[in-house]
């Protein structure tokens, strides 16, 4: 058994775990760099890592880079080892920092390689004597590795934390898109400001197009998706951009906000129907704390519900609000078949609000958004954003409405992405003013209840 003062508190070791991979070619030993380490940011977070080996499922490859040091990755009981991190095309590294378990490597080197295949030492000992190791380094590549070919001890090998310092380029691997700046150090707000009843404000926004694209989910792939229809920029399909929706227009009443929403379209038999005028996407709490919320940041998107919801996930769905409406029917998990005279067919779903920080997208568009706990952001998402709520209002098809469906299928299908592009200081001024001012704002950032506190916007719904 192995030593209980060796796990210093943490799980006891379990019996070996099959190896991850077959264990890569040692390339040349370079020198230790002494120079000055450059104040560059961590680039390692939640990056994806692979693992050589694993001593058992309880000690993941992942927890190196999972910004919790009391978690840790542990290999089995054999060299050499190794921990290999991607940190997406072309990143510079300038420092890494070790935080080791007992159970550490007395001579190992870290690598860089831009494929994976070909690696270049950046650095090497022969005589490190684990703890805590701080690392001034210089290489590139798209990735790095942690090669480790003696054990300080008869164990394996055991990390807390492997973190890499240096600059990464604003896209990494397939599917994620790297926040710059990424936002790091934050804690999740547990306050309780003064209460107030809102703290919201409107973007009110009107069909502009329907199209079988979708700029998140099918990049460059234009009548890849399903029917969408978009509201917002008036430029949005497959091949959108952040750069290209903030050159666009919009059909929103406040010109800087030339993000994209778009939803799958509703049709009754083969019969478009679209949102008739502006509609109302709401941006408010979804947090205790009002006034930690902050601006989105530049070219964040994400995907809210899914097209392949069954009936009770959309009804279990964190951001369900009360289903489909129509009439004074409400809490409808499907599209109506009848609706009365006059009436509309009406949803509201609300979206993720706390962000971890790192990626403006993930491959499932999703993971780098949560919803709120209690009323807190989780502590690997503790940034808190705009709740954003879609209320969409869709007029009801005279006569019988069972041909009524969405282009995604069945009404719990139903689903929305969001892509922004608001002009930044536009929106820093209505988030200021209105939500973490406590104020019920329209699209100009004006409280009727409140006039004394202004609006956000001029008249023509601009800064003033």
């Amino acid at each position: 058994m192995r030593p209980r003062f060796l796990s210093r508190g943490r799980p006891k070791r379990t019996a070996l775990a099959v190896a991850f991979a077959a264990v890569l070619a040692l390339v040349g030993i370079g020198s230790t760099t002494q120079q000055a380490v450059a104040a560059d940011g961590l680039i390692s977070q939640s990056r994806p890592v692979v693992a050589s080996s694993l001593e058992s499922a309880s000690f993941p490859a992942g927890a190196v880079v999972d910004g919790d040091a009391t978690t840790r990755w542990a290999s089995t009981w054999s060299d050499p080892q190794w921990l290999q991190i991607d940190l997406g095309a072309g990143a510079t590294v300038s420092k890494v920092d070790l935080s080791w378990e007992a159970a550490y490597a007395s001579a190992y080197q870290l690598q860089t390689s831009n494929d994976a295949s070909t690696w270049t030492s950046i650095y090497s000992t022969a005589n490190a004597t684990g703890g805590n190791q701080s690392l001034a380094v210089s290489g590139s590549g798209r990735y790095i590795r942690l090669w480790m070919t003696a054990r300080g001890t008869q164990y394996g090998y055991s990390l807390y934390e492997f973190k890499v310092y240096g600059t990464a380029p604003a896209s990494g691997p397939a599917g994620y898109i790297l926040a710059n700046p990424q936002v790091t150090g934050v804690v999740p707000s547990t306050a309780n400001p003064p209460h107030t009843y809102f703290h919201e404000f409107q973007a009110n926004c009107s069909p502009t197009r329907n199209l079988p694209d979708d700029p998140i989910v099918f990049p460059g792939l234009p009548g890849a998706s399903h029917m969408h229809t978009f509201m917002g920029s008036t430029v949005t399909d497959a091949n959108s951009t952040l750069a290209s929706l903030q050159a666009g227009g919009s059909s929103c009443l406040a010109p800087g906000d030339k993000s994209g929403y778009w939803m799958p379209t509703m049709y009754n038999g083969t019969t478009a129907i679209n949102p008739v005028g502006l509609q109302t996407i709401y941006y408010k709490t979804g947090v205790n704390d009002y006034t930690s919320v902050r601006p989105f940041p530049p070219g964040l998107r994400f995907v809210v519900g899914s097209p392949a919801a069954s009936a009770t996930e959309f009804n279990n769905a964190p951001g369900y609000v009360a289903g489909w409406e129509c009439g004074d029917s409400y809490h409808n998990t499907d599209l109506p078949t009848g609706c009365p005279a006059g009436s509309g067919i009406n949803i509201r779903m609300q979206a993720p609000s706390c962000w971890n920080g790192l990626y403006l997208d993930t491959p499932d568009h999703k993971s780098h958004m949560a919803y709120p706990v209690n009323g807190v952001c989780p502590a690997d998402h503790p940034v808190a954003l705009p709740m954003i709520e879609f209320k969409m209002a869709f007029p009801a098809p005279a006569g019988d409405l069972s041909q009524l469906r969405l282009a995604s299928g069945r009404g719990y299908s139903f689903h929305y992405d969001f892509f922004n592009a608001w002009d930044a200081p536009t929106l820093a001024a209505m988030v200021n003013h209105c939500i973490v001012g406590g104020l019920q704002c329209n699209a100009r950032g004006y409280d009727e209840a409140n006039p004394q506190r202004g609006a956000a916007l001029n008249e023509q719904y601009l800064l003033p």
